[in-house]
């Protein structure tokens, strides 16, 4: 039945415009007609280019949303303990006599390890629909120790000075710096941030854009972690 009626559709349609056609041919209309056409088609290349631009630009306005959005102070804080003896001695007439000074010092300090993304640096690339991350913050260690001193022996001759505080003050830095090191404090703190930036990676991917990095493509949160972590 389906068949019939089509075939006696596109008869109708046929007998209309056979007429039609010999019509415009006796009037000297059909140049029009091409006009007609060819004006339509420029016309729809035109609007159709107008939609793809403004596609363009909603898109790359999303992103650079997504961007701002990323774009804060990823912190990490972590906590370290450690206790230890300081000790200085004073040595007088060929070191016969001799004045000490020790203390036992505990030390609890808090430490941040955090990426300022407000200071990423980033090109958008409409035209190859690609974003590139040009830098990212390096990370910022902050280490806040508070220390307190027990069990202090001094004298007159060999008293606690301002010198045996910094030296204090620097050993205690120095080796919870090591600590750090050794900790997943600053792992912890890079996974924050390919959490952050895997948001862009998302985005960029879900609107058939690239993410790069120094010229080479991101397309996944190994590679973003691999590449563009510092």
């Amino acid at each position: 039945m389906a068949t019939r009626r089509n075939s006696s559709t596109e008869t109708a349609i046929k007998n209309m415009l056979i007429p039609l056609v010999q019509a415009i041919g006796r009037s000297g209309k059909l140049l029009y007609l091409i006009v007609f056409v060819v004006l339509g088609v420029i016309a729809y290349k035109y609007f159709t280019s107008e939609k793809t631009t403004a596609t363009t630009e909603y898109n790359t306005e999303l992103i650079q949303q997504q961007i701002k959005n990323v774009g804060k102070l990823v912190v990490t804080e972590g906590h370290f303990s450690q206790v230890m003896t300081y000790k200085d001695q004073q040595k007088y007439m060929m070191d016969l006599i001799s004045f000490e000074k020790k203390a036992l010092i505990i030390i609890n300090a808090d430490v941040t390890v955090a990426y300022d993304l407000r200071q990423i640096q980033y090109d958008i690339d409409e035209k190859n629909k690609t974003i590139t991350i040009v830098g990212i913050p390096k990370e910022e260690i902050k280490i806040s120790p508070d220390i307190q001193f027990y069990d202090v022996e001094q004298s007159t001759m060999n008293p606690f000075t301002g010198d045996d505080y910094n030296k204090i003050n620097k050993k205690v830095k120095a080796d919870l710096a090591k600590k750090i090191e050794k900790s997943s404090l600053k792992s912890n703190a890079k996974n924050r941030l390919v959490s952050e930036l895997a948001k862009v990676l998302i985005l960029t991917n879900s609107m058939g854009w690239m993410l790069q990095y120094n010229g080479v493509v991101v397309k996944s949160d190994k590679e973003l972690e691999l590449k563009i972590v510092p």
